[in-house]
């Protein structure tokens, strides 16, 4: 038993995981992006399914029930699990879990095909004939709209987020997949948002007194305190200690430091199921 048990260890973390490398964005800062198109960014979970296995941006092995991915085609496609607006947690449950439950309520939002010729829309074409004789409710390619000037991308993202969406993704239609954090793809949000690691909380005063009050987050910014966007529940279980969490902001300070630092979420992270 003690030889079986290293062989397995070793076996999972094979099968577990896999090597891929995926497109990622930068942000928009006033870029010009005539003759790009532009899309909703939708706040799910990234799933790259690699024309046998679904996995996460990190190359996690993902455990869908067989129906859902049945009609997956035989090629890489690239894209969002999404239910609906305001449902991150939700759907970051479903796609943790192992035991394949509420997978009905996701699809695969596509946004390319990684490994297709052409520019964008061509690759997207070639999903487009597949799913024609193979159609599956669980696969839907994102409309992706001509931007017609900076006007026109302002207006779509106002658009988005009374809606409560997230943001807008703009990109190159021309440009061929790059598996890399690229120029040719970019978010655009009213609200920015970034990583850091928690390395101290602190006791709250007043209505919080018994709870957390805040906690120091530190990155590339270096140390600064996050007081505001945490519920009850994530005040009376913050964040641990060396995790990492996202929060939003409004541009910096003078000093460098993030300007009304807002708790977002810990971040999506498939290592424990």
């Amino acid at each position: 038993m003690s030889l079986l048990r290293p062989i397995f260890i070793l076996f999972f973390s094979i099968t577990a995981y896999a090597n891929t490398d995926v497109m990622l964005l930068k942000s928009y800062e006033e870029q010009n992006v005539e003759g790009w198109v532009m899309s909703e960014k939708l706040d799910g979970v990234r799933g790259y399914w690699d024309g046998t296995q679904l996995l996460t941006r990190q190359g996690q092995r993902l455990s869908p029930p067989a129906y859902f991915i049945k009609d997956f085609p035989p090629f890489a496609i690239d894209g969002e699990l999404f239910s609906e607006r305001n449902r991150f947690e939700e759907i970051s449950s479903i796609t943790r879990s192992f035991k394949g439950e509420h997978w009905e309520k996701l699809k695969l939002y596509v946004f390319d095909v990684p490994n297709a010729e052409g520019n964008l829309f061509e690759r997207l074409n070639i999903l487009k004939t597949y799913l024609s004789s193979h159609p599956t409710p669980y696969i839907q390619i994102i409309e992706q709209i001509p931007v017609q000037d900076k006007a026109h991308l302002y207006e779509f993202l106002k658009e988005v987020e009374n809606q409560q969406g997230e943001g807008v993704v703009v990109r190159n239609p021309n440009a061929p997949y790059e598996r890399k954090r690229s120029a040719q793809i970019l978010k655009l949000k009213t609200a920015h948002d970034e990583e850091c690691t928690v390395i101290a909380h602190h006791k709250g005063k007043g209505q919080f007194e018994n709870v957390m009050g805040s906690l120091t987050c530190k990155n590339h910014r270096g140390e600064f305190k996050i007081g505001s966007g945490f519920n009850l529940g994530e005040r009376e279980n913050p964040p641990a200690i060396g995790s990492v969490i996202t929060y939003k902001y409004r541009g910096l300070t003078n000093s460098g430091k993030p300007r009304f630092a807002t708790y977002w979420r810990v971040r999506e992270s498939h290592q424990t199921k």
